[in-house]
């Protein structure tokens, strides 16, 4: 007789923890109030990376089982707060988001270093002096940033690879994104996003197809340094 498969857990990597965590706190394992273990303990019990802990925390926040408290740790929220069911999806990891569009924008940049054209050039350029501008005016330069790729993929040609890098992008208004943005985005990130774009349009410029590659690659990976992995500490 064949033994009954069990079905596939194939939810994100933060749904699962984040169902471990909340099983733990229902079942008595941390009370009203008291706080989570830090990070790394978690990550270390679990077997998992810290920032899929940290996605997993914020997941637990917007349903209400606990509250993060910056500097301070991650607190159980009061029974009445939580949430009665599995975690839903909130979105895309945010991870798993960055990863995605470094893999794809890598390899997008490269071939619009060889289709490039003066007014391809222009419309990038255009779109970072427009983000330099909402910097300076203290406004949310998310339009601009957006902008900024989308010139660089419609300089392809292609409107499937232009349509891929819109649609992972626009997972930042996800929202388990977009509770991460508001703890790592401020005017200092921005800045340091403007420089790494200021390096991706002179490698354009120049039609140097490994500088664009790199100048992506990093720019992305800091993107994810700043938006996923923050450096300050919850616990």
């Amino acid at each position: 007789m064949i033994a009954q498969l069990k079905p596939i857990d194939n939810r994100r990597l933060y749904q699962q923890i984040a169902d471990q965590i909340r099983g733990l706190i229902r079942e008595g394992g941390f009370a009203e109030g008291s706080r989570l273990p830090p990070e790394r303990d978690l990550a270390q019990q679990l077997g998992v990376s810290r920032p899929s802990v940290r996605e997993a925390l914020i997941a637990l926040e917007i349903e209400g089982s606990v509250e993060v408290r910056m500097g301070a740790g991650v607190y159980v929220c009061a029974a009445s707060e939580r949430a009665s069911q599995t975690t839903t999806s909130l979105g895309e990891s945010p991870i798993e988001l960055m990863q995605a569009r470094s893999a794809l924008e890598g390899c997008v940049i490269a071939l619009a270093c060889g289709l490039s054209t003066p007014e391809g050039i222009a419309t990038v350029s255009t779109a970072l002096e427009e983000m330099r501008a909402a910097i300076e005016e203290n406004r949310s330069p998310l339009k601009e940033d957006r902008a900024f790729h989308l010139a660089i993929a419609a300089m392809t040609g292609n409107s499937v690879l232009e349509r891929l890098v819109r649609e992972l992008f626009d997972e930042r208004h996800s929202p388990i994104a977009s509770q991460l943005r508001v703890r790592s985005e401020s005017s200092e990130t921005w800045m340091e996003a403007l420089r790494e774009h200021e390096a991706i349009l002179r490698a354009l410029e120049r039609r140097d197809v490994i500088a664009a590659q790199t100048s992506m690659r990093s720019h992305l990976q800091a993107s994810q340094d700043r938006w996923v992995a923050s450096r300050r500490e919850w616990s």
